[in-house]
Protein backbone atom coordinates (compact mmCIF):
# COMPACT_ATOMS: atom_id res chain seq x y z
CA UNK A 1 0.00 0.00 0.00
CA UNK A 2 2.88 2.25 0.96
CA UNK A 3 4.70 2.08 -2.13
CA UNK A 4 1.19 2.54 -4.33
CA UNK A 5 0.98 5.82 -2.54
CA UNK A 6 4.57 6.98 -3.27
CA UNK A 7 3.72 6.05 -6.64
CA UNK A 8 1.02 8.12 -6.95
CA UNK A 9 2.75 11.42 -5.32
CA UNK A 10 5.44 10.58 -8.06
CA UNK A 11 3.02 10.38 -10.85
CA UNK A 12 0.98 13.57 -9.56
CA UNK A 13 4.37 15.32 -9.00
CA UNK A 14 5.44 15.09 -12.36
CA UNK A 15 1.99 15.75 -14.23
CA UNK A 16 1.43 18.36 -12.01
CA UNK A 17 2.73 22.22 -10.80
CA UNK A 18 2.40 24.20 -7.71
CA UNK A 19 0.97 27.59 -8.28
CA UNK A 20 2.54 30.39 -6.41
CA UNK A 21 1.92 34.20 -6.48
CA UNK A 22 5.22 36.38 -6.98
CA UNK A 23 5.62 39.35 -4.37
CA UNK A 24 4.71 41.61 -7.32
CA UNK A 25 1.63 39.88 -8.39
CA UNK A 26 2.61 38.07 -11.26
CA UNK A 27 2.02 34.29 -11.40
CA UNK A 28 4.52 31.64 -11.55
CA UNK A 29 5.00 28.15 -11.55
CA UNK A 30 6.67 25.77 -9.13
CA UNK A 31 7.54 22.41 -10.51
CA UNK A 32 8.33 19.81 -8.08
CA UNK A 33 12.38 18.96 -7.72
CA UNK A 34 12.21 15.30 -5.42
CA UNK A 35 10.15 13.05 -3.43
CA UNK A 36 11.97 12.32 0.08
CA UNK A 37 9.63 9.63 1.36
CA UNK A 38 5.99 11.21 1.30
CA UNK A 39 6.96 14.89 1.14
CA UNK A 40 7.56 16.62 -1.60
CA UNK A 41 10.46 19.20 -2.12
CA UNK A 42 9.74 22.40 -4.63
CA UNK A 43 12.39 24.07 -7.20
CA UNK A 44 11.69 27.52 -5.10
CA UNK A 45 13.06 25.93 -2.30
CA UNK A 46 16.29 24.97 -4.03
CA UNK A 47 16.28 28.75 -5.54
CA UNK A 48 15.69 30.09 -2.65
CA UNK A 49 18.45 28.29 -0.64
CA UNK A 50 21.07 29.23 -3.21
CA UNK A 51 19.38 32.68 -4.59
CA UNK A 52 22.24 35.18 -3.04
CA UNK A 53 25.01 32.63 -4.93
CA UNK A 54 23.45 32.46 -7.62
CA UNK A 55 22.69 36.08 -8.43
CA UNK A 56 26.65 36.60 -7.37
CA UNK A 57 27.50 33.88 -9.97
CA UNK A 58 25.59 35.11 -12.75
CA UNK A 59 27.59 38.36 -12.57
CA UNK A 60 30.77 36.04 -12.69
CA UNK A 61 30.00 33.94 -15.12
CA UNK A 62 28.58 33.57 -18.52
CA UNK A 63 27.66 31.31 -21.49
CA UNK A 64 27.58 27.19 -20.85
CA UNK A 65 30.06 28.25 -18.42
CA UNK A 66 27.31 30.00 -16.21
CA UNK A 67 25.06 27.28 -16.98
CA UNK A 68 26.78 24.32 -15.68
CA UNK A 69 28.09 26.35 -12.99
CA UNK A 70 24.52 26.97 -11.98
CA UNK A 71 23.49 23.58 -12.23
CA UNK A 72 26.06 21.63 -10.17
CA UNK A 73 25.02 24.40 -7.61
CA UNK A 74 21.45 23.43 -8.03
CA UNK A 75 22.20 19.95 -7.10
CA UNK A 76 24.65 20.44 -4.36
CA UNK A 77 21.67 22.21 -2.56
CA UNK A 78 18.86 19.90 -3.76
CA UNK A 79 21.02 16.69 -2.31
CA UNK A 80 21.24 19.26 0.71
CA UNK A 81 17.28 19.70 0.80
CA UNK A 82 16.82 16.06 0.99
CA UNK A 83 19.31 15.03 3.56
CA UNK A 84 17.45 18.33 5.66
CA UNK A 85 14.19 16.68 5.34
CA UNK A 86 15.55 13.05 6.14
CA UNK A 87 16.59 14.46 9.36
CA UNK A 88 13.68 16.52 9.61
CA UNK A 89 11.52 13.37 9.04
CA UNK A 90 13.51 11.54 12.09
CA UNK A 91 13.18 14.52 14.56
CA UNK A 92 9.15 13.95 14.10
CA UNK A 93 9.70 10.28 14.86
CA UNK A 94 11.51 11.28 17.88
CA UNK A 95 8.66 13.88 18.96
CA UNK A 96 6.26 11.07 19.23
CA UNK A 97 9.24 9.93 21.99
CA UNK A 98 8.96 13.20 23.85
CA UNK A 99 12.08 15.03 21.81
CA UNK A 100 11.31 18.86 20.93
CA UNK A 101 12.73 22.36 20.14
CA UNK A 102 11.53 24.81 22.71
CA UNK A 103 10.06 28.08 21.31
CA UNK A 104 12.23 30.36 23.31
CA UNK A 105 15.50 28.52 21.74
CA UNK A 106 14.09 29.77 18.66
CA UNK A 107 13.61 33.04 19.75
CA UNK A 108 16.90 33.34 20.85
CA UNK A 109 18.64 32.69 17.83
CA UNK A 110 16.48 35.25 16.17
CA UNK A 111 17.13 37.78 18.62
CA UNK A 112 21.34 36.50 18.37
CA UNK A 113 20.89 37.53 14.84
CA UNK A 114 19.14 40.78 15.10
CA UNK A 115 21.63 42.01 17.68
CA UNK A 116 24.70 40.65 15.16
CA UNK A 117 23.87 41.37 11.83
CA UNK A 118 21.55 44.37 12.16
CA UNK A 119 23.18 45.86 15.75
CA UNK A 120 19.88 45.28 17.54
CA UNK A 121 17.17 47.31 15.54
CA UNK A 122 14.67 44.96 14.65
CA UNK A 123 12.37 47.37 12.35
CA UNK A 124 15.57 46.99 9.65
CA UNK A 125 15.57 43.12 10.60
CA UNK A 126 11.94 43.11 9.38
CA UNK A 127 12.49 45.41 6.45
CA UNK A 128 14.84 43.18 5.26
CA UNK A 129 12.64 40.07 5.80
CA UNK A 130 10.35 41.79 3.53
CA UNK A 131 12.51 42.40 0.88
CA UNK A 132 13.90 38.91 0.81
CA UNK A 133 10.12 37.81 0.17
CA UNK A 134 9.66 36.13 3.68
CA UNK A 135 7.34 36.56 6.77
CA UNK A 136 8.79 36.07 10.38
CA UNK A 137 6.96 33.40 10.85
CA UNK A 138 8.85 31.71 7.63
CA UNK A 139 12.36 32.66 9.04
CA UNK A 140 11.53 31.21 12.41
CA UNK A 141 10.53 27.80 10.70
CA UNK A 142 13.59 27.84 8.67
CA UNK A 143 15.94 28.69 11.83
CA UNK A 144 14.12 26.60 13.46
CA UNK A 145 14.80 23.36 11.08
CA UNK A 146 18.26 24.66 10.84
CA UNK A 147 18.55 23.83 15.19
CA UNK A 148 17.01 20.50 14.18
CA UNK A 149 19.40 19.52 11.84
CA UNK A 150 22.28 20.98 13.42
CA UNK A 151 21.26 19.16 16.78
CA UNK A 152 20.71 15.59 15.20
CA UNK A 153 23.89 15.68 12.97
CA UNK A 154 25.92 16.95 16.20
CA UNK A 155 24.38 14.12 18.29
CA UNK A 156 25.37 11.43 15.34
CA UNK A 157 28.76 12.37 15.72
CA UNK A 158 31.48 9.69 18.00
CA UNK A 159 32.75 11.23 20.77
CA UNK A 160 34.37 8.34 22.17
CA UNK A 161 36.75 7.44 19.33
CA UNK A 162 40.27 6.71 20.43
CA UNK A 163 43.44 7.76 18.53
CA UNK A 164 46.18 5.64 18.45
CA UNK A 165 50.08 6.77 18.46
CA UNK A 166 50.61 4.73 15.34
CA UNK A 167 47.47 6.43 13.74
CA UNK A 168 49.35 9.76 14.95
CA UNK A 169 52.76 9.01 13.53
CA UNK A 170 51.52 7.85 10.07
CA UNK A 171 49.58 11.20 9.70
CA UNK A 172 52.17 12.88 10.47
CA UNK A 173 54.16 11.35 8.11
CA UNK A 174 52.02 11.07 5.12
CA UNK A 175 51.52 15.26 6.21
CA UNK A 176 55.03 15.90 6.55
CA UNK A 177 54.91 19.33 3.89
CA UNK A 178 51.88 20.30 6.13
CA UNK A 179 54.27 20.58 9.03
CA UNK A 180 57.58 21.86 7.51
CA UNK A 181 58.60 25.39 8.02
CA UNK A 182 59.77 27.04 4.68
CA UNK A 183 63.61 29.06 4.97
CA UNK A 184 63.02 32.61 5.79
CA UNK A 185 65.24 35.90 5.94
CA UNK A 186 64.58 38.88 8.53
CA UNK A 187 64.95 41.86 5.53
CA UNK A 188 65.42 45.49 5.29
CA UNK A 189 64.97 47.43 2.06
CA UNK A 190 65.81 50.79 0.42
CA UNK A 191 63.44 51.82 -2.47
CA UNK A 192 64.13 54.66 -4.71
CA UNK A 193 61.32 55.20 -7.48
CA UNK A 194 62.70 57.11 -10.61
CA UNK A 195 60.18 59.96 -11.58
CA UNK A 196 58.48 59.85 -8.70
CA UNK A 197 56.45 63.12 -8.27
CA UNK A 198 56.84 63.12 -4.46
CA UNK A 199 60.64 62.58 -4.78
CA UNK A 200 62.73 63.13 -0.88
CA UNK A 201 65.63 63.68 -3.47
CA UNK A 202 64.18 66.21 -6.08
CA UNK A 203 65.77 66.67 -9.52
CA UNK A 204 68.70 63.90 -7.95
CA UNK A 205 69.79 61.18 -9.81
CA UNK A 206 69.05 57.94 -8.58
CA UNK A 207 71.42 55.91 -9.89
CA UNK A 208 73.65 57.85 -8.16
CA UNK A 209 71.88 58.21 -5.14
CA UNK A 210 71.71 54.46 -4.76
CA UNK A 211 75.49 54.47 -5.44
CA UNK A 212 76.21 56.99 -2.87
CA UNK A 213 73.77 55.15 0.10
CA UNK A 214 75.27 51.87 -0.35
CA UNK A 215 78.90 52.87 -0.02
CA UNK A 216 77.65 54.68 3.36
CA UNK A 217 76.27 51.61 3.99
CA UNK A 218 79.25 49.43 3.42
CA UNK A 219 81.46 51.79 5.64
CA UNK A 220 79.07 51.12 8.59
CA UNK A 221 75.52 53.33 8.65
CA UNK A 222 73.26 52.27 10.08
CA UNK A 223 70.85 50.60 7.09
CA UNK A 224 67.70 51.83 9.48
CA UNK A 225 69.20 55.34 9.52
CA UNK A 226 69.39 55.63 5.79
CA UNK A 227 66.11 53.87 5.42
CA UNK A 228 64.42 56.20 7.42
CA UNK A 229 66.39 59.13 5.14
CA UNK A 230 66.23 58.29 2.27
CA UNK A 231 63.89 54.87 0.92
CA UNK A 232 60.55 55.94 -1.13
CA UNK A 233 58.60 53.22 0.58
CA UNK A 234 55.89 54.68 2.39
CA UNK A 235 54.98 51.75 4.18
CA UNK A 236 58.35 50.51 5.91
CA UNK A 237 60.51 53.64 5.78
CA UNK A 238 59.31 55.19 9.44
CA UNK A 239 60.07 51.72 10.43
CA UNK A 240 63.79 51.75 8.68
CA UNK A 241 63.08 49.61 6.10
CA UNK A 242 62.00 46.66 7.90
CA UNK A 243 59.83 43.83 6.13
CA UNK A 244 60.03 41.64 9.27
CA UNK A 245 60.83 37.72 8.69
CA UNK A 246 59.86 36.71 4.49
CA UNK A 247 59.70 33.82 2.70
CA UNK A 248 60.83 33.42 -1.32
CA UNK A 249 57.02 33.84 -2.45
CA UNK A 250 56.82 37.31 -0.33
CA UNK A 251 58.69 39.24 -3.35
CA UNK A 252 58.65 38.81 -6.81
CA UNK A 253 61.33 36.89 -8.21
CA UNK A 254 64.36 39.08 -9.20
CA UNK A 255 64.57 40.48 -5.39
CA UNK A 256 63.57 37.42 -4.01
CA UNK A 257 66.84 35.50 -5.61
CA UNK A 258 69.05 38.26 -4.08
CA UNK A 259 67.53 38.35 -0.17
CA UNK A 260 68.00 34.87 -0.40
CA UNK A 261 71.65 34.35 -1.38
CA UNK A 262 72.42 37.02 1.30
CA UNK A 263 74.47 36.41 4.51
CA UNK A 264 73.57 38.42 7.54
CA UNK A 265 74.77 41.69 7.47
CA UNK A 266 75.93 41.79 3.70
CA UNK A 267 74.98 44.55 1.62
CA UNK A 268 73.26 43.69 -1.58
CA UNK A 269 73.86 45.47 -5.06
CA UNK A 270 71.74 48.05 -6.51
CA UNK A 271 68.99 45.79 -7.88
CA UNK A 272 66.50 47.74 -10.86
CA UNK A 273 63.47 46.85 -10.84
CA UNK A 274 61.03 48.24 -13.52
CA UNK A 275 61.06 52.35 -12.70
CA UNK A 276 62.41 51.41 -8.89
CA UNK A 277 66.04 50.83 -7.59
CA UNK A 278 66.47 48.46 -4.28
CA UNK A 279 69.26 47.85 -1.85
CA UNK A 280 68.87 45.38 0.48
CA UNK A 281 69.99 43.90 3.68
CA UNK A 282 69.42 40.20 5.71
CA UNK A 283 69.72 40.93 9.29
CA UNK A 284 69.25 37.05 10.32
CA UNK A 285 68.44 33.37 8.30
CA UNK A 286 66.53 30.84 9.17
CA UNK A 287 66.58 27.68 7.56
CA UNK A 288 63.62 25.09 6.49
CA UNK A 289 62.66 23.49 9.04
CA UNK A 290 59.92 20.17 10.27
CA UNK A 291 58.12 20.90 13.31
CA UNK A 292 58.78 18.05 15.54
CA UNK A 293 55.82 14.95 16.31
CA UNK A 294 55.84 16.21 19.45
CA UNK A 295 55.06 19.89 18.52
CA UNK A 296 51.79 18.91 16.76
CA UNK A 297 50.51 15.28 18.00
CA UNK A 298 47.71 17.27 19.69
CA UNK A 299 46.54 19.05 16.82
CA UNK A 300 46.71 15.89 14.61
CA UNK A 301 44.38 14.12 17.27
CA UNK A 302 41.76 16.54 16.93
CA UNK A 303 42.29 16.60 13.83
CA UNK A 304 41.98 12.53 13.46
CA UNK A 305 39.11 12.81 15.98
CA UNK A 306 36.72 15.53 13.76
CA UNK A 307 37.32 13.00 10.73
CA UNK A 308 36.10 9.89 12.66
CA UNK A 309 33.23 12.36 14.04
CA UNK A 310 31.92 13.49 10.40
CA UNK A 311 32.51 9.33 9.57
CA UNK A 312 30.15 8.54 11.74
CA UNK A 313 27.77 11.21 10.97
CA UNK A 314 28.04 10.18 7.76
CA UNK A 315 27.08 6.34 8.01
CA UNK A 316 23.85 7.80 9.66
CA UNK A 317 23.33 9.93 7.10
CA UNK A 318 23.74 6.82 4.47
CA UNK A 319 21.56 4.88 6.91
CA UNK A 320 18.53 7.48 7.11
CA UNK A 321 18.59 7.36 2.79
CA UNK A 322 18.71 3.81 2.18
CA UNK A 323 15.71 3.44 4.79
CA UNK A 324 14.13 6.00 2.58
CA UNK A 325 12.39 6.68 -0.91
CA UNK A 326 14.13 9.30 -2.87
CA UNK A 327 13.27 10.19 -6.20
CA UNK A 328 15.19 13.29 -7.76
CA UNK A 329 12.52 15.01 -10.16
CA UNK A 330 15.04 18.31 -11.73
Amino acid sequence: MRRFVLTLVVILATSLSLRHVHAEGAEVIDGVAAIVNNEVITISQVRELIGTRERAMREGYNGPDLADKIKEMRLAALKDLVDRQLIIQEFRKMQEKGANIPDHVVDDRVQGIIREEFAGDRAAFVRTLQAQGYTLTRFKEIEKEKIIVQALRQSKMTESFLVSPNQIQSFYDKNRPAYTLPEQVKLRMIVLREGNSGDIISGANKDQVAEEIREKLKTGAEFDRMAQMYSEDEATRDAGGDWGWIERNTLNEQLSKTAFTLKPGEISPIIKVQNSLYILTVEARKNASVKPLGEVREEIEKTLMQKERMKSQQRWMDGLRQKAFIKILS
